[in-house]
């Protein structure tokens, strides 16, 4: 058996809004591009989504939700009806076939969580997925079925894993949080930008969880131009304290790249050094917990030239312990993608050290950070021991 899955299919680009909107799957054919041409990846790796049932999207989506979001990509749901279901706004636009475009995101999701729990593989990657910001009855931050959430009941109900969800999206990672809030069988840590200026404005440190579900939900919002040192340090610690807490049966991560300094929609400084360290430790602990079950998903990120495809790729390189992600990137994908590319592409894996001036609050946003850390795991320490 292949040890990991990469989850691909052309049809995952067919979940697009329109040519303006920062929502572009072409990130995951640069992606995928950047892996063949340092040939990390076989043919044999790379498995077809399938496309979710209407059965498996009830599994978290409210019945006329579909039924609304298939009319609408038919061209056939009216104006005012559309908007209450958070379709056809600025951020969700409505485009043709988007029930079937965002149904094969889920099946995406879903292919991954039985290859992993049937044992045909330890890791599964699917990039085309991560959209955590839907709920049960409206789209959202350019999210209309969330796959993850979809993912993670269908591994409670079909497998009865216990799942460590933990996201690293700069946007709080709403949609999962919400959806799982009562059940203690599923913890969830989202590390995002503070919400004080950035949508979805969710995700303080007292959103812990509701009823059976108390103390399984947590929130590490981070200050606007946090750098990659404080970054990592809230990250490392709160994903070792709440898997030594939680002891899942299986990691899932949401991997959204827009907490680099690049990223045109948020305010943080990270670098690619986080990239490589949290896919990194998210290999550990499946290991320590969970005998390697690990899936990992998409998410953020709007930079999709110079952060994306280096961010994503370094996720893969950790699955198959590959150290290739170091050093100068192929020549041959920087000459195929610079002539489409609005930047000049990065010529190395790391960044150079100069992106950014640097920030003159630095230790008071340290500071702030280390102690959001410690309130947010205040309930958990003593429990660990």
């Amino acid at each position: 058996m292949d040890r990991s899955v990469f989850l691909y299919s052309d049809a995952l680009l067919n979940y697009r809004f329109n040519a303006e909107h920062p929502f572009n799957q072409q990130r995951l054919k640069l992606t995928l591009d950047l892996l063949q041409s340092i040939h990390a990846i076989k043919d044999t790796q790379m498995i077809a989504p399938r496309i979710a049932t209407e059965e498996e999207l009830l599994l978290i989506h409210d019945p006329g939700y579909v039924r609304a979001v298939k009319l609408a990509g038919n061209d056939e749901l009216p104006q005012e009806q559309a908007e209450s279901y958070g379709l056809g706004t600025e951020d969700t636009p409505i485009f043709p076939q988007m029930h079937e475009a965002s149904s094969l995101l889920v099946g995406g999701a879903l292919t991954a969580a039985d290859y992993v729990m049937q044992g045909k593989a330890e890791h599964a990657l699917h990039l085309g997925g991560g959209l955590h910001h839907g709920f049960r009855g409206k789209a959202s931050g350019f999210c209309i079925y969330n796959d993850s959430s979809v993912a993670i009941k269908y591994l409670r109900e079909k497998y009865n894993a216990r799942v460590l969800y933990i996201d690293t999206d700069a946007h709080h990672g709403d949609g999962v949080q919400w959806a799982f809030y009562d059940d203690p069988n599923v913890c969830t840590l989202s590390i995002h930008e503070t919400g004080r200026y950035l949508f979805p404005g969710t995700g303080n440190i007292n959103e812990r969880g509701h009823s059976h579900g108390y103390g399984y939900s947590f929130n590490i919002p981070l200050d606007a131009f946090t750098e990659d040192d404080s970054w990592l340090h809230a990250y490392e610690t709160s994903f070792k304290e709440v898997a030594a807490f939680f002891k899942p049966d299986i990691i899932f991560t949401q991997n959204g790249a827009d907490a680099h300094y690049f990223d045109p929609l948020t305010h943080l400084s990270a670098t690619m050094r986080i990239y490589k360290e949290i896919p990194r430790l998210a290999h550990q602990l499946a290991h320590q917990y969970c005998e390697g079950r690990w899936i990992a998903v998409g998410g953020g990120g709007y930079d999709i030239w110079r952060v994306v495809p280096r961010a994503w790729s370094l996720i893969w390189l950790e699955m198959i312990e590959n150290s290739n992600g170091t050093g100068p990137l192929p020549s041959d994908w920087i000459e195929k993608w610079e002539k489409e590319s609005p930047f000049k592409l990065p010529q190395t894996w790391e960044d150079s050290s100069d992106i950014y001036n640097p920030i003159p609050r630095k230790n008071e946003i340290t500071e702030k950070n280390a102690k959001t850390v410690e309130k947010a795991l205040y309930p958990l320490r003593g429990k660990n021991e």
